[in-house]
């Protein structure tokens, strides 16, 4: 993309925060902080979005007000991370609070792939859906599941209320038709008909949940196609037909500018979401949470990090993140505490005021309420694995192995960088620090045995 500026640091973002859009800017909210008995969530999930693809993470390319306005009304999350560093594992983490090999979800659901179409999220796997059910709150689902195809995987069966969407990886956002050329829009479990553009069907069916509301604490969970292929503004036709796995109209050369008009269609569309809220005066009452599912491909740029879907390294899963709930926290803060996909469920108990106890599936993430109320939260590896890397992080040191090479001539490369003084990942120290790869190097093989 033309003239992107990659403004923010690991550390000590608020300065650049404040150059973006500014505003002041404040690293930790330690003032005490009001928060509801029973909020309202709502989870607003970007598909493939890079690091650097808004404006308040760095883009002076992409118009982004609104997002830009949220960040300046709550929280960016400057090290937070998918779960995975494609689609299908990162959302088995949102929903189930967990690392996604538990659930046997670590590579995507293909289309084209018959076993696939046959895996899926199993209905004995916990997810958020049905925890805040069972405690009072209405949940619904509108846009990409992309967690199963047939019916025993798919939202009617994980706790939700509501649900309308799409189970593919991507569809058409003109003709709502999937990679193999199926038709996949789906209301509750019956296939559906719908015009218009994706981006719009989601925020709109979002925003009529809301209104329909009756004061009932509810989760709504906006899961959009946007910025992922195909490359399609809110003014092009439809490149897919039904019966074809091939586009029959070529999407457009110019990438970078549809991809532009995508992000700040979507951007538009989260304006009106917001100002619904405070419309109905439930924006005090209301946490939400914007995230990208892992980083960006073609025209998306994951700004000053390594890399881009499908890698460990940071540009393949360091993506943007801002919470906002007026009143519970601070204005115009920033954090860079790591965070995970998977840490948005027990937050979301945790400011419920729900305890969750299972013995054969605890959750592997963690409430990072006092990042929101304080910068802080403690210290622990975390883990990634696909493909043919894996890599584990504790505090400012990363280790990662990844295997090159083609089959039967394989080697394994392995790296350590130090992300405070290296965040780009440039300077591999796999020779100077033997004992802090070492330590690395046995926490993940630990990890790995116990999510096997």
């Amino acid at each position: 993309m033309m003239n992107k500026k990659n403004l923010l640091p690991l550390i000590g973002c608020q300065s650049a925060l404040a150059l973006m859009v500014g505003f002041p800017v404040e690293v930790s909210a330690k003032k005490k902080t009001q928060t509801p008995e029973k909020p309202n969530f709502i989870i607003i999930m970007s598909d493939d979005m890079g690091y650097s693809d808004i404006g308040c993470f760095g883009s002076d390319y992409i118009n982004t007000p609104n997002l830009d306005r949220m960040a300046q009304e709550g929280m960016m999350l400057t090290d937070y991370h998918s779960n995975g560093p494609v689609s299908t594992p990162t959302r088995a983490a949102l929903m189930t609070g967990r690392y996604q090999q538990r659930a046997g979800l670590e590579h995507v659901l293909l289309t084209a792939d018959e076993k696939a179409r046959k895996s899926g999220l199993k209905q004995e796997e916990v997810t958020f859906a049905e925890i805040l059910k069972e405690n009072g709150y209405n949940v619904a689902m509108f846009g990409k599941w992309h967690l199963g195809y047939e019916r025993q995987f798919c939202p009617p069966v994980h706790g939700f209320d509501e649900y309308i969407g799409f189970h593919a990886g991507n569809v058409d956002y003109k003709a709502f038709i999937d990679q193999q050329g199926r038709p996949d829009w789906w209301k509750w479990e019956t296939p559906a008909d719908t015009t218009g553009y994706l981006t719009q069907i989601i925020n709109r069916l979002g925003m009529d949940y809301i209104k329909r509301n009756d004061g009932t604490p509810f989760c709504l969970y906006l899961a959009h196609g946007c910025p992922h292929s195909p490359y399609q503004g809110p003014d092009d036709p439809a490149l897919r037909e039904v019966g074809s796995s091939k586009f029959v109209r070529s999407e457009r050369e110019d990438k970078d500018m549809v991809y532009k008009e995508m992000i700040e269609f979507l951007d538009k569309e989260i304006g009106l979401l917001m100002d619904g809220l405070k419309e109905k005066g439930i924006d005090r009452n209301t946490m939400v949470i914007f995230v990208s599912d892992n980083g960006p491909t073609g025209p998306g740029e994951a700004g000053r990090f390594r890399g881009k879907k499908g890698d460990v390294f940071e540009g393949g899963h360091r993506v943007p993140a801002i919470v906002r709930m007026p009143g519970a926290i601070k204005a115009g803060s920033v954090s860079d505490e790591t965070v995970m996909t998977m840490d948005i469920l027990p937050t979301m108990l945790d400011y419920a005021g729900i305890t969750y106890e299972n013995k054969e599936k605890p959750l592997d993430g963690s409430s990072f309420r006092s990042v929101l109320e304080n910068g802080k939260m403690h210290k622990r590896p975390v883990f990634w694995r696909y493909g043919k890397g894996k890599a584990v992080r504790l505090g400012d040191w990363k280790y990662i192995e990844n295997r090159v090479g083609k089959k039967g001539k394989t080697r394994t490369q392995c790296f350590l960088f130090n992300l405070k003084d290296d965040p780009e990942e440039q300077h591999n120290l796999i020779n100077q620090r033997p004992k802090q790869v070492q330590k690395l190097k046995s926490l993940l093989e630990q990890w790995e045995k116990d999510v096997e």
